[in-house]
């Protein structure tokens, strides 16, 4: 079994190859510009969108307009809407979590209660289940909450439950290795609103990305659906073949399994499941993941070719002989 880490496709890379060839020709640059933005109005519905430097400047510009208190989840969101929101002196409010899934009557209880400015969540807790993003959109445009969804592993969603415009205020991602718009590096944002834009001008024009990013993004934001699905299905897979595994129900692009001994276990994992390139073991408790003793796949760090059911079903041996 030969496991890859993922890689930006060969078309996005033949492409951000012909952009660096263009490296100072500024007309050449806005129409990279333009067509990544156009690409991801597309993918998102949103009318406004940036390409940006890295997921985090994402969220960055976002953070920016905002006076707080910031709500986000206890568990299972990205460990940078805390330190921006600590860069930037605002408020941080905790919203309990099921294990990082996001319940609705407690988001409607919380967010009466501490009248937050915005919540910033991700479309999968800690990319291993998915939120009830419409719902939680509902109860924050009910109670003036600006939503902000972290978008990086669902983008191209084709059910449309994830990575939707109708169901968040603003939309950040990251498109550096390995997410799924898998550029090697850069982000964007996207809104209908355009205020926020104006708002958060000087940020986005500060941090934001190259014409080659953008290049390889046009190529690669075309192949989200069908990556995101065969990932979704893989994991899938692994969860009905795994006991104990968590969110066995939800949909997710990686897989968490408690144990009481997580670093032992992920060294022997990690012995035998070498992936070329990089890796794809991670061990909790971790904020980004979950907030209790667990060894998680990373089903989502592998490229779409190495989701082969003869694979997968070598992943379960060796896991089940692990664990």
């Amino acid at each position: 079994m030969e496991l890859f880490f993922k890689m930006p496709s060969k078309e996005a890379r033949e492409a951000m190859c012909d952009a660096s060839l263009e490296l100072g020709n500024r007309f050449m640059g806005n129409e990279y510009k333009k067509n990544a933005e156009d690409a991801i109005k597309k993918v998102t519905g949103h009318e406004h969108a940036r390409v940006m430097g890295s997921g985090n400047a994402a969220i960055m510009a976002a953070m920016s307009t905002m006076k707080g208190p910031v709500m986000i989840p206890d568990q299972g969101g990205w460990s940078g809407f805390r330190k921006i929101a600590e860069f930037y002196g605002l408020e941080l409010t905790y919203l309990s979590t099921k294990m990082g899934v996001i319940h609705l009557e407690t988001l409607e209880e919380q967010v009466k209660l501490k009248s937050p400015e915005s919540l910033f969540i991700t479309s999968f807790a800690g990319y291993m289940a998915e939120q009830p993003v419409k719902g939680i959109y509902d109860i924050c445009e009910d109670n003036g909450v600006i939503l902000v969804e972290d978008a990086s592993g669902s983008v191209g969603d084709p059910l449309k439950n994830l990575a939707c415009g109708d169901h968040s205020h603003v939309m950040v991602a990251s498109t550096g290795s390995p997410k799924i718009v898998n550029v090697g590096n850069g982000g964007f944002i996207s809104t209908n609103e355009p205020g926020i834009f104006n708002n958060a001008g000087f940020i986005l024009k500060t941090l934001q990305s190259s014409p080659v990013t953008c290049a390889g993004l046009v190529e690669e934001i075309k192949k989200t659906p069908g990556n995101l699905v065969k990932t979704i299905a893989a994991c899938e897979f692994l969860k009905k073949e795994i006991e104990y595994v968590l969110h066995p129900e939800k949909r997710g692009i990686n897989i968490a399994i408690p144990h009481d001994e997580p670093k032992s276990i992920a060294r022997l994992l990690r012995n035998n499941l070498k992936v070329m390139g990089g890796g794809m073991i991670t061990v909790c408790p971790r904020y980004d993941r979950i907030n209790q003793p667990a060894v998680c796949l990373e089903v989502k760090n592998l490229d779409i070719e190495c989701l082969k059911k003869e694979n997968l079903r070598k992943i379960v041996e060796i896991v089940k002989n692990t664990i």
